[in-house]
């Protein structure tokens, strides 16, 4: 019996090392054929010896945790309650041809009767104080504003100021020691990198969702002439979540939710958060100025990459196709912005940057595209200097470029209100007597430019001739600036003006101009 448990014990063991021997050799046949297969695989296709495993120089990953961020950022994200009272406001119809030359010039009135709106969206408190960010289409028009804490406080807000070119507001709430986030670096954010997204999606108060940065500097053309260079993450956003947090690991506040890609209205897979470097700046300037304080380059600007796209498409105009096949011809770089113009009083131009240049850096910050351009000049005031790097066929060249404003100067921007300049958005001109002589007029002024204001959109142009105002005649800007100021101050339910005067072709026209819409 015990020379039978022995020879089975032996026959065991023999299996045993046996079997280890063979898993052994089994493994080492693999190994001499994953090998082998690198081998022949890394002689075939030269790979990049400067490219690096992602965790080549890093410690072992470890499970992210969330959970302190999303703690730190709840406290910080409020509900917005924005509320538009119903109104009654009278609507003036243009009067036709014959109120112009027998009647008063004043058409017919008519009430309109609109409804009451409640919108909700979410703000992120900013400063202990009390100042909150929020985006513009959450407060919008609103006649009150209503915040509400995560601790379930309430306060009534007011607007400091608004920029609808970059979506964003600030409001103010009474009170001290309010919680806050701190700010991050939303330029240092990686592609990949954990966000959180922290709001109040369908009246969910208080709801925090996950994802990573997809893009960065991502344009959607939503804001018509506005700055776009948003963080785009796969964190759920959808309706409410608008002017909420969007933070990092760390729980640094580093961009505020604004957008979302959807066919449905609901979150579709993609939302867009502008990013902390253009809010805090934009924040910083309505708290000081009232408004925006919106340096320029005086460039026209198209992405490298977007230049071999356009002349792809079929049936371009041969005139574009030209100049486009021009610029591409002395692009040496696949990245950056290509300067396709200059704007009048262009300080790039002055400083001696090109047509055909395309700009690569400022301040020693990369470029990659139009986008990004913008995202990096809009940190920066007018007067500031910036420096530019340009590739130019090929060979970098270094620019010392002073920013300017819109009106070309670097003066300070007044805080826009309800001042007859802000209203109407637009420049004039009294008529010179050579003018006068060649028009045949003894009074009058020129509409000489126009920004987004009421004269705009009532349809009038740049070149056209204001003779009379609400039957008063207009011989200066000043007479016409204090005419509509008189009339902004006036009764709500009478903020009209009626305008009379020709364009340079003979053409009349009467314009009826609600001032209170």
């Amino acid at each position: 019996m015990k020379q039978t448990t022995k020879n089975i014990l032996g026959v065991g063991a023999i299996v045993l090392l046996s079997s280890g021997v063979a898993g052994l050799t089994t493994y080492k046949l693999l190994q001499s054929n994953q090998t082998a297969t690198e081998t022949s695989f890394n002689e075939m296709f030269k790979q990049n010896p400067n490219v690096k495993l992602a965790a080549f120089d890093a410690v072992n990953a470890q499970p992210i945790d969330l959970t302190q961020a999303a703690e730190n950022s709840l406290h910080a994200v409020v509900h917005i309650r924005s509320t538009q009272e119903a109104k009654t406001r009278t609507v003036q119809q243009a009067p036709d041809i014959f109120d112009f030359f027998f009647g008063d010039g004043r058409g017919q009135q008519r009430q309109i009767q609109s409804q009451p709106r409640v919108g909700f969206g979410s703000g992120v408190i900013i400063s202990k104080d009390g100042y909150i960010v929020t985006n513009n289409h959450v407060i919008d028009g609103a006649d009150e504003i209503s915040v509400k804490l995560n601790d379930n406080r309430e306060f009534k807000g007011r607007v400091i100021g608004t920029d609808p070119s970059t979506d964003l507001a600030l409001v103010k709430i009474e009170g001290d020691d309010f919680p806050t986030i701190p700010v991050g670096d939303s330029e240092a954010l990686k592609v990949g990198e954990w966000v959180l997204a922290v709001g109040n999606p369908f009246n969910l108060n208080s709801t925090v969702t996950a994802g990573i940065v997809s893009a960065k500097a991502r344009s959607l053309g939503v804001y018509s002439g506005g700055i776009e260079s948003f963080i785009q993450t796969d964190a759920a956003v959808n309706p409410g979540n608008s002017g909420g947090a969007l933070v990092n690991t760390k729980g640094e506040l580093i961009g505020i939710n604004t957008a979302i890609y959807s066919e449905t209205g609901n979150f579709a897979g993609y939302s867009f958060a502008v990013p902390i470097s253009i809010a805090g700046k934009v924040a910083s300037d309505l708290k000081q100025y009232g408004t925006v304080q919106r340096a320029i380059l005086g460039v026209l600007m198209m992405s490298v990459g977007d230049i071999a796209d356009q002349l792809s498409y079929p049936n371009l105009d041969s005139k574009l196709k030209e100049e486009l096949t021009e610029l591409k011809s002395k692009i040496k770089v696949s990245e950056g912005a290509c300067v396709s113009d200059f704007a009048e009083r262009s300080s790039a131009k002055e400083a001696g940057i090109e047509k055909g240049d395309v700009i690569i850096a400022v301040n020693g910050a990369k470029v990659k595209n139009a986008n990004a351009l913008q995202e990096q000049i809009s940190k920066y005031r007018p007067g500031d200097k910036v420096e530019i790097t340009v590739d130019r066929n090929g060979s970098n060249k270094k620019f010392t470029v002073e920013l300017r404003n819109a009106q070309g100067s670097t003066s300070v921007v007044k805080s826009a209100g309800d001042s007859s300049a802000d209203v109407l958005g637009a420049a004039f001109k009294a008529l010179t007597d050579k003018q006068k002589r060649e028009l045949g007029v003894s009074y009058g002024i020129e509409v000489t430019g126009l920004l987004k204001g009421k004269l705009r959109d009532a349809g009038i142009q740049k070149g056209f001739v204001i003779m009379i105002v609400n039957d008063q005649k207009i011989s200066t800007p000043e007479q016409l600036e204090k005419l509509v100021d008189k009339v902004l101050k006036g009764n709500a339910d009478d903020r009209y003006i009626v305008v009379k005067g020709f364009y340079p072709n003979g053409r009349t026209k009467v314009y009826a101009i609600d001032l209170a819409e």
